[in-house]
């Protein structure tokens, strides 16, 4: 069941409306709760700077991109430049002054979601997104507002995130700043008003995709894949005409039914891998975040995603590696033309996923200067690739691993452990890494001063186990495993508490030519954000335990850091403006890793959600108002009146239903309410949400088509044990 934050109102209205539901004052979840700003959208007073800049008729193209550095001052493209290094030449901010940064100005986001976006910056204007694809451009000086864009995307389309109603970003091209919509539109917005140029809806809205990711524009197309593997989708990448929205081209990445013909060459070959009626469950594949371009190549790579269904055995039941599931592709950017592609994870069975940050370098290996591609997918390793060719120079796993003991240098193929196919092995699977992956969704960087990649790495095992009985459902994840399996932690103390001080996280700095970590910096529990490199010899990372930090690219030295009241999971990124650097960076705790985990995520990080853009420069000492904590209460429990029985039964459904967004164990991980304090608990009000769909509109649609009325009691029965768990607790 998932019930996601409004996204026309104020965080305290939102509040108020979720008090029906939940008995704590204003949370949207069972966490500490935070005083309501006093507006919708708030900023923190800046120094006089006399009027703010208004937006005018920028003019980035292909070449202010590619000659980036000559404009360090300037973030143009999500990555800073085509090779996606996230590093940048300014150096006004360095490791010998470092320790005197201080907080700038600050911008409150009208929403309590997860924050992913990584700021664009040019000519002094920040174009920046949020939660629910909403857009905002700010004065990148002091943070006042100029503009802003809601697309109003229906609430109810939230259910059709599988990782939160997140955004990665836009992409600026000319005079037009570029969206992509959770409910799947591109939008082309005028750079000066923010008012839409022209909108093209990207998939079919009978099928269950969304949009997450950050388009990027290349030779003036507009490039934007897709989320929704989990939900039944079949994968693929369009390009549009970054001035008219005109479909240019368009790449599937797995084989649609055969009966229908193939789109072109490589998607006749890929077909061959595949078994059995793999179409009728979508195959998956999406495209949903990583892109990078090399002009000189003009090659245009991309990360394709997990499996639909997750389970092979099940989409696939004759084996074959299910390309292009889990690949790094090469296509010419002007056509969609297949010329290249590297397998990371062949018949991806665990989610392993190489849709995460690709990195393109120049770097000297065995004497010889190489053309290379870097990625760290969820699987594990870290993977070198001629970007020409596709060849694979090396791979080594970044964390101790599981389901391989290694890759295989003359195949490429990893060396799987036969006891990691769970289905076919007959028995559960705790697999390292598990679905959060080794290295997930948040860039890593890269500094050509260090030679060093800086990664922010997950170590988080997963049980996977078969779901004998595997039916698809239209309102929940269709993964084919046991969900139960993956959520139960041991009920000895002792034992759970080993199982949660074994999920951590770290900062690592990787040597790409030597495969080996350099240095470390533990963080805690998993799920930080994305890092940026940086000429002054810094590294900058937010963590989900709600700090900022700064540290020296070449040791790890911490030199500065920051609480800023709430988990980070988003990316930094530096600009200048007015002869002055800042760091800049959102707030805001999400995403999946919070969604599902529940009590791991809980145990990560206690901070309410409070979503912010944040400016960091030298010398500034802006002070972020005071957070108001409220406790939160359970309310009136009815009498306990189920059998093990159905509380079993309430156990599995709930599971399969619910845990992938209120937590597993109902324990909420700090984004969406936790469902042991609902108010609604024994009431025939709870009907009406989860069957009659009375709050559809804040995403928690009706699951009516797939729940009977004695399998949401079921349900129930099952929150009211677990809320009732946490009394006898006290």
């Amino acid at each position: 069941m998932k019930l996601s934050h409004s996204k026309g109102f104020s965080p305290a209205s939102v509040c108020l409306i979720f008090m029906t539901l939940v008995s704590s004052a204003c949370t949207e979840s069972n966490g500490p709760a935070m005083a309501p700003p006093t507006a919708a959208v708030a900023t923190a007073p800046a120094p006089d700077q006399g009027a703010a800049p208004q937006p005018g008729r920028m003019k980035v193209d292909a070449e202010r991109i590619i000659q980036a550095d000559r404009e360090p001052g300037n973030w143009m493209s999500y990555g800073r430049t085509y090779d996606e290094q996230r590093f940048s030449p300014l150096k006004q901010i360095n490791a010998d002054n470092a320790a005197h940064l201080g907080l700038a100005w600050y911008y409150d986001l009208d929403t309590h979601r997860g924050q992913e976006a990584t700021p664009i910056v040019v000519d002094g204007i920040m174009y920046v997104t949020s939660a629910w694809s909403k857009v905002m451009a700010l004065d990148a000086a002091s943070g006042k507002l100029l503009w802003a864009y809601d697309p109003e995307v229906p609430g109810e389309w939230g259910i059709n995130a599988c990782c939160d109603v997140v955004n990665r970003g836009v992409a600026v091209w000319q005079d037009k700043v570029y969206v992509g919509t959770l409910d799947g539109r591109l939008v082309a917005l005028d750079a000066a008003t923010g008012k839409p140029v022209w909108t093209v809806q990207t998939f079919d809205k009978q099928h269950r995709y969304s949009i997450t990711g950050a388009p990027r524009v290349i030779k003036g197309r507009v490039l934007i894949g897709n989320g929704g593997a989990e939900y039944g989708v079949r994968g693929f990448i369009s390009a549009y005409d970054a001035q008219t929205g005109h479909l240019d081209w368009r790449f599937y990445t797995v084989p649609g039914n055969p009966a229908h013909g193939f789109e072109n060459k490589a998607m006749e070959m890929a077909a061959g891998t595949w078994t059995g009626d793999w179409w009728k469950y979508g195959g998956g594949g999406t495209v949903w975040d990583a892109m990078a371009y090399d002009p000189d190549l003009d090659l245009l790579y991309i990360g394709v995603g997990n499996g639909s269904p997750w389970d092979r055995d099940i989409r696939s039941p004759g084996g074959g590696d299910n390309l292009f599931l889990s690949s790094i592709m090469a296509l010419r950017p002007e056509t969609g033309e297949y010329v290249w592609h590297y397998q990371t994870t062949p018949g991806d069975n665990w989610d392993y996923t190489a849709t995460q940050h690709i990195i393109l370098a120049d770097l000297e290996i065995d004497g010889k200067t190489r053309k290379v591609l870097m990625q760290a997918p969820k699987n594990g390793f870290f993977y070198v690739l001629d970007r020409a060719s596709g060849e694979l120079l090396s791979a080594k796993p970044i964390i101790p691993i599981n389901w391989a003991t290694g890759i295989d240098m003359k195949t490429g193929r990893p060396i799987e452990n036969p006891d990691a196919r769970f289905r076919s092995a007959g028995k559960t699977w705790v697999a390292m890494p598990g679905p959060l992956g080794a290295h997930n969704w948040q860039p890593m960087s890269y500094s050509p001063l260090t030679g060093l990649v800086y990664i922010p790495v997950n170590v988080a095992g997963y049980q996977y186990g078969a779901d004998r009985h595997y039916v698809a459902h239209h309102t929940t994840f269709n993964t084919g495993t046991d969900w139960v399996v993956a959520a139960t932690l041991p009920a000895d103390k002792a034992e759970k508490q080993q199982v949660l001080d074994g999920i951590t996280g770290h900062l690592a700095a990787w040597d790409p030519v030597q495969q080996r970590e350099v240095w470390r910096v533990p963080l805690g529990g998993p799920n930080n954000g994305g890092t940026l490199a940086t000429a002054g010899n810094l590294v900058v990372e937010g963590s989900a335990s709600g700090l900022v930090a700064v540290y020296r690219a070449d040791t790890g030295e911490k030199l500065w850091s920051m609480p800023v009241q709430t988990g980070v999971i988003a990316s930094p990124m530096t600009y200048e403006v007015n002869g002055e650097q800042y760091i800049a960076i959102l707030s805001g705790w999400g995403g999946v890793f919070p969604l599902v985990t529940g009590e791991i995520a809980f145990v990560s990080s206690t901070q309410p959600n409070i979503s912010r853009v944040l400016a960091f420069k030298l010398g500034a000492n802006t002070e972020l108002p005071q957070v108001r904590r409220v406790t939160p209460s359970l309310p009136p429990l009815p009498p306990a009146s189920a059998d093990a029985a159905t509380l079993d039964r309430g156990n599995h459904l709930y599971h399969r239903f619910c845990g992938y967004c209120h937590g597993a164990s109902a324990i909420s991980g700090g984004v969406l309410p936790d469902l042991r304090y609902s108010a609604l608990l024994g009431t025939d009000a709870w009907y009406g949400v989860v069957a009659a769909g009375s709050l559809k509109d804040r995403g928690m649609v009706s699951f009516a088509a797939d729940l009977d009325r004695d399998q949401m009691q079921a349900i129930q029965d099952y929150i009211i044990e677990q809320a009732r768990m946490l009394t006898v607790a006290k």
